[in-house]
């Protein structure tokens, strides 16, 4: 099975510093805007101060910085959407630095497929409880991650059988499921908070889809998209005298970056897969666990 990790982590101190620096960020911009348009519309009724700062020259600083003041956050928001990867391919222990880029928007929406999640539950649950502490920008977040179902019989994941064929395992199955649950009620109990304090609305659900675990696919925002195919002969072993499992390790499977940005082939492709997944999910089965808490 895929050991837990994440190829992003900072020092503590550093991840601190960063918090605090894009906390103010905002503040401090806007202040220095309305600080440079209030100085110079002074500027043009106190004489001193206008003789000082060279009269009529400085009124059209001024309107500039108004003008500045007013659009921050269009310019923030389209600065963010062009933000695009270096590389055409990244590695699925990269997507923490993905969901961060998705976060600072306005309006964040992830949409997950794969296995358990397992590779983006822990990017997505810290930049929730980074939002407990202060939502920035951030309004609206809906997050959405489609899982196979564990409840059903299965080749992948399996157990290898004595002439590599797969033998369904519902015993390893209920693991899978067990995880996927956690996962789930996790990042549903951060947006509870999240839904009670009132800055942010969060929504956070998983769905489960019939067959077994192919593509991986990740959507931020219905902008950029990352898709890969898991290795489904991929084998793990649970125990040193335990049997071995088909097992698709997520965190190996490398991912092809689209961006609706860039060419016409290329958005289509991301508006293609939008669409899938849309249906996929309208058409997915609440998990039994989700189930059992409405009833």
């Amino acid at each position: 099975m895929s050991v837990s990790g994440s190829g992003s982590a900072e020092p503590g101190v550093a991840h601190r510093m960063r918090r605090y620096l894009t906390r103010f960020e905002s503040a401090v911009t806007r202040f220095f805007l309305l600080g440079i348009f209030v100085v110079g519309l002074t500027a043009q009724f106190v004489t001193p101060l206008g003789d000082a700062l060279q009269g009529k020259a400085f009124l059209g600083g001024a309107l500039l910085s108004l003008v500045a003041y007013v659009l921050y956050d269009a310019v923030k928001d389209l600065a963010a959407s062009l933000r695009l990867p270096e590389r055409s391919q990244v590695g699925s222990r990269e997507l923490g630095r993905f969901v961060n880029e998705a976060f600072r928007a306005r309006t964040v929406e992830i949409t997950f497929l794969g296995y358990t999640g397992e590779t983006i539950f822990g990017a997505l649950h810290s930049r929730l409880e980074e939002l407990l502490d202060d939502p920035g920008r951030t309004r609206r977040v809906c997050i959405r991650v489609l899982v196979p179902d564990f409840g059903q019989p299965m080749t992948v994941p399996s157990r290898v059988g004595p002439n590599g064929e797969p033998l369904d395992d519902p015993a390893f199955r209920r693991v899978l499921e067990l995880r996927c649950q956690g996962y789930d009620r996790s990042l549903s109990v951060l947006a509870g908070q999240l839904n009670r304090l009132g800055r942010v609305t969060v929504e956070s659900e998983f769905r489960l889809y019939p067959g077994i675990p192919r593509d991986k696919v990740c959507i931020f925002n219905r902008e950029l998209m990352l898709h890969g195919l898991y290795d489904v002969a991929a084998r793990s072993i649970q125990h040193s005298s335990g049997p071995e499992y088909y097992d698709p390790r997520g965190y190996r499977t490398d991912l092809i970056v689209w961006s609706a940005r860039e060419a016409d082939g290329t958005r289509a492709t991301v508006a293609t897969w939008n669409k899938h997944l849309d249906g996929l999910w309208s058409l997915a089965t609440v998990p039994p666990w989700r189930r059992a808490t409405t009833t």
